[in-house]
This record gives structure tokens, C-alpha cells and sequence, in this order.
């Protein structure tokens, strides 16, 4: 074979791993991108290893043997390759050390701007139409219950775990795609796509698997050029995407992917926000490409909440440079082990606690940071840490073994307080406790949240803490058009409809003050408050 022929062979199939390469990695085009520095750099070796070998080749055809001493003052080009390897390779290193917090820990704590709000001003009494009463775990829980019955696709797809939890029409809901079940499963229904999503609302836990008119064809388990992440790389070549790309819905039930693009603020490497959001239609692959401000108002998570915990931890951290960060530690604070989500503004917010750093288990306060904007309000709260609530909680049930879920923050009679579910070993709720934020010894479990929110409510009372916040019932009056009595769990409820009104409210005769309404008959007239909790409404005081 002659040699022009055996050096395009060699040069074609150099190629050809190169183009395998970044198929398989999908490096960004772009300086900020690590992984493009060492594909560089792997090819500049490769290429040297290319030209060792063809000059050993040379050497054994001339003289029958390899010369395994040469210099380098003969081989410019190897010459040259290797001190070009050096330099990328000391760039790489200068840049990094250039972008540590270690010499801009200034600049890292001014990545985020935080606004001191009053809790009770920003956070309204509790609705519970509002707040997630599940956590993500007792959500897959439910999809793949609601799989398990749909015979005709449970062979073919499973459900995915990304359980991206959002706002629909000021509803906290969870949705998640379907996946392929397997790779031959792909290969039997790639052409029509995924047929649905589970929406699960996570008020109610109702499960829905909606399906789709036309199927998902990107999404994070196809393969080839229809896969999510290759999709997004050959449109955008120069994006480095997050780490978390989010699945999502609009107001008319459309799936979506927000596919975050990475900003980098400091240096080469260093402060990580979010510059852009590419979002693409899943069932069309259809691309549109924003201004991080400029992001329609029904998405509702551009920044991870990973990502808001570490700016916020920059913050705290570094108010008094990196070497106080590690050494006197003076005024650091961090986030605590955990976090949640709060539905605010038709938004959904990360919060999560405020600790000192050397783990005092009590918080200094809390924040809230907006998944969408990244605005983070800083609320001055002092009391119990998430996790020692949620110890205080499972106290109450030691005996039965429960566990509590991470907590959400609530109002409840203007005092802060932890809202938790119970659960068993199976990952199952089974009861609701609610702590006092600032007391975390005032402990109430329910077997309901209304039961729940009750007894809290009459612990507040014999401390002396009373609701004053009159916004949260509703005058209603007119004439009964039934009324029928309940037995749930021992206690008589009755259960009342008004005409004209569609609302169902539940008079609750536990209640002692409540205990008038056995006087009432259908045609009667009426005059109540209640608290507006959509559907079935509890009675609060009746007239």
C-alpha cells in the first residue's frame, strides 16, 4: 500500500474517533467549557501519538530497527505540539486558580442580592389549595401507581424521574414524562414517540396520565440525534447547558424543556448563574432561544435549586473574604440540609433555612429565592432548624415508627411554622405534624391537615397566640338547600349546600361552638364564615 494511501486511511479514521468523540460527549465550543479544554488538548495529543508512530514507521523501514532517541530540534512539528500542550495545559490551570473563590471571594458574595422582607407581610395565612402536601417521593409513589394500571403502555414505557414541580393556574402540581422501558422498547415505538406525561396535583394527589395527540419525540431517553442533550448541542454548539435540564408544561397542557445555559461570571470557570434559557417543544423539537429576563411568565424553573443554595452559601460565606471563611468564620452563615418549594406570585420558590456555620441547630431566619428570577428575599426568623423539627415531630409518634418529610414554611396565626407529612416504611403518609418555628416544643399531629391545623390552632390558643388575620374567612349567607351529617373518624361533620353557591362547607361539631347548626333544615336561611379551601370549605363561626 502506498504511503499517501495508508497516511488518508490513517488520517480518515483520526477523524472519525474525533467525530465519535464529541457525538458520544458533546463538549461545549467554548473557552469557559472544561470539557472543550481537554478535547483540545486529548486531540493534540492524539495527533502526537499519530506522528511518533509514523516516524517509528519511517525509522523501521530504513534502518530495520526504531531509533528511540531523537531530537527534538529534528521534529519541529513534535516540538511545537508540545509546548502548545503545555501551554494550554498551564492556561487551564491559571484560569482555574483565577476563578476560585480564593482570590474573588468578593466577587462570589455579590453574586446574588438579598432583600430583608417581613415574614407576615410576604407570606399570608395558609391556603391550602396553594402548598404541596406531597414530596417528590410520595409523587413517584403515586405515577407509578397510576402506571401500573394502564396495561397497554405499562409493558412499553416507565415513568421518569424528573417530577419537575410547578404552577398551573395557582396550583402546585408535579409532571414527568414517560421513557422508553428499554432500548428494543425504543426501537418498537420511537416513530410515534412518547404518548404521555403524569401531571400529579399535589394538593389533592390526583394522578393524571395525560396523553398527547402527538407523541414526545425529545426527550432525555431517545437515542442518535433525537436525544435531548445531542439535539440541543448541534443547534447550539457554543451553549454550555446546566447540569438540570427541566421538564415542564404550559397553560394549555404543551410539554416543554427548559434547558438552562450557563453563565460564567468570574474568570474562566468561576461564578455559575444563568445567562440564557433555550426552551424546546418536545413533541416538535422546535427551538426558541431567550434572554434570562425575557422568559415567559408560565415557566417556572430557569435556576436548580442547587444552584440558588450555593449562591446564597457564597454569600453567607465570604461577607469577610475566603481566609475568614475557613478560618475565623466570623458571620458566615449557610443554607441548611435541605429545602422545598412555596408557590408565591404564580411563582415557584426554593426556601430553605439559615444556620450559623458551625451548626448550632437553630436557624438565624430563612430565604425564599425565586426559581425563575433568582430575586431572594432573606426573612429574620429565629428558632429550630428544619431537621430538629422534624425530630420533634416523629417524638410525638416514636411508637409508630413514622418519618418526616423535609418541611414547608407556613403562616399560620402570624406565627411560622414547619408543615410536614408523616410517613411510614412503605413511603406512605400517614399523618400531618405541624411545629412552631420559634417553640419548636409546640408540636401537633393530625390525621388530617384539618385535624392538624385544629389542634395547632388550639395549642396557639392556650399559649395566648390568636389569628388576627380576618383575610382569611369568608362572609357567605342565604338559604340551605341541604344538609347532611357525617361520621368521619368518630367525629359528626355536616356537610351543607347553599343555593346558588357551589361550594360545599363542612361545619365540623368538634367544634363546640359550632354546635347550633343541629337546629338547621333545608329551606332554613343562613349566615356563616368560612375559610375558602376550595370544594369542601370548613365552617369557622356561624351567626
Amino acid at each position: 500500500m502506498k504511503k499517501g494511501v495508508l497516511y488518508t486511511i490513517l488520517g480518515v479514521l483520526a477523524a472519525a474517533v474525533a467525530f465519535i468523540y464529541y457525538y458520544v460527549t458533546l463538549p461545549a465550543i467554548n473557552i469557559h467549557s472544561s470539557g472543550f479544554w481537554f478535547f483540545i488538548m486529548a486531540a493534540i495529543v492524539a495527533v502526537m501519538v499519530v506522528y511518533t508512530i509514523r516516524k517509528a514507521g519511517k525509522d523501521m523501514a530504513g534502518t530495520g530497527g526504531v531509533a528511540l532517541r531523537f531530537s527534538l530540534k529534528e521534529h519541529k512539528p513534535l516540538k511545537f505540539l508540545g509546548i502548545l500542550l503545555l501551554l494550554l495545559l498551564a492556561a487551564y490551570v491559571i484560569g482555574s486558580i483565577l476563578s476560585s473563590p480564593i482570590v474573588n471571594a468578593k466577587k462570589y458574595q455579590q453574586l446574588l442580592t438579598l432583600e430583608t422582607r417581613n415574614f407576615t407581610d410576604d407570606i399570608k395565612e395558609v391556603d391550602y389549595r396553594t402548598i404541596p402536601l406531597l414530596d417528590k417521593d410520595s409523587a413517584a409513589l403515586l405515577g407509578d401507581r397510576k402506571m401500573g394500571s394502564l396495561v397497554e403502555m405499562v409493558s412499553q414505557f416507565e415513568v421518569a424521574d424528573d417530577y419537575t414541580q410547578i404552577n398551573v393556574n395557582g396550583v402546585p402540581v408535579r409532571v414527568t414524562p414517560l421513557v422508553y422501558a428499554s432500548p428494543i422498547k425504543w426501537l418498537t415505538n420511537q416513530k410515534n414517540g412518547i404518548p404521555a406525561y403524569m401531571r400529579i396535583d399535589m394538593t389533592t394527589q390526583d394522578t393524571e396520565c395525560v396523553m398527547l395527540d402527538e407523541g414526545i419525540k425529545y426527550s432525555k431517553s431517545e437515542y442518535f440525534n433525537r436525544n435531548l442533550y445531542r439535539h440541543l448541542r448541534f443547534q447550539f454548539p457554543t451553549y454550555i447547558f446546566g447540569d438540570q435540564i427541566f421538564f415542564e408544561i404550559d397553560d394549555n397542557g404543551v410539554p416543554y424543556w427548559v434547558c438552562p445555559v450557563k453563565k460564567f461570571n468570574i474568570g474562566l470557570f468561576g461564578g455559575e448563574t444563568v445567562g440564557r434559557v433555550v426552551l424546546c417543544n418536545a413533541v416538535t423539537g422546535e427551538c426558541t432561544d431567550y434572554d434570562v429576563e425575557d422568559v415567559p411568565q408560565w415557566i417556572d424553573k430557569v435556576y436548580s435549586a442547587e444552584l440558588l443554595m450555593q449562591l446564597y452559601d457564597y454569600h453567607g460565606m465570604y461577607q469577610h473574604g475566603f481566609f475568614n471563611s475557613v478560618l475565623g468564620q466570623k458571620d458566615c452563615l449557610v443554607t441548611t440540609n435541605g429545602y422545598n418549594y412555596i408557590a408565591l406570585d404564580d411563582d415557584v420558590w426554593v426556601y430553605t433555612g439559615i444556620t450559623s456555620v458551625n451548626g448550632d441547630q437553630s436557624n438565624v431566619g430563612f430565604v425564599l429565592i425565586n426559581q425563575r428570577t433568582m430575586e431572594t428575599r432573606f426573612y429574620r426568623v429565629e428558632g429550630a432548624t428544619e431537621m430538629s423539627a422534624m425530630s420533634s415531630a416523629e417524638g410525638q409518634v416514636q411508637n409508630l415508627g413514622y418519618r418526616a418529610t423535609f418541611p414547608l414554611l407556613l403562616n399560620i396565626a402570624d406565627e411560622p411554622t414547619y408543615f410536614m407529612a408523616l410517613k411510614d416504611a412503605a413511603g406512605l403518609v400517614k399523618k400531618y405534624a405541624m411545629v412552631n418555628v420559634q417553640k419548636y416544643q409546640w408540636v401537633a399531629i393530625g390525621d388530617t391537615i384539618q385535624a392538624c391545623e385544629k389542634s395547632y390552632n388550639e395549642l396557639l390558643s392556650t399559649n395566648g397566640i390568636v389569628s388576627q388575620n380576618t383575610e382569611a374567612y369568608v362572609d357567605v349567607s342565604g338559604v340551605i338547600e341541604s344538609i347532611s351529617p357525617v361520621v368521619l373518624e368518630g367525629t359528626t361533620h355536616y356537610y351543607i349546600c347553599i343555593k346558588g353557591n357551589e361550594n360545599i362547607f363542612d361545619v365540623d361539631l368538634s367544634d363546640d361552638s359550632l354546635i347550633g347548626i343541629v337546629r338547621y333544615n333545608p329551606g332554613d336561611s343562613i349566615k356563616f364564615q368560612y375559610k375558602d379551601e376550595g370544594g369542601l370549605n370548613p365552617v369557622k363561626t356561624l351567626e
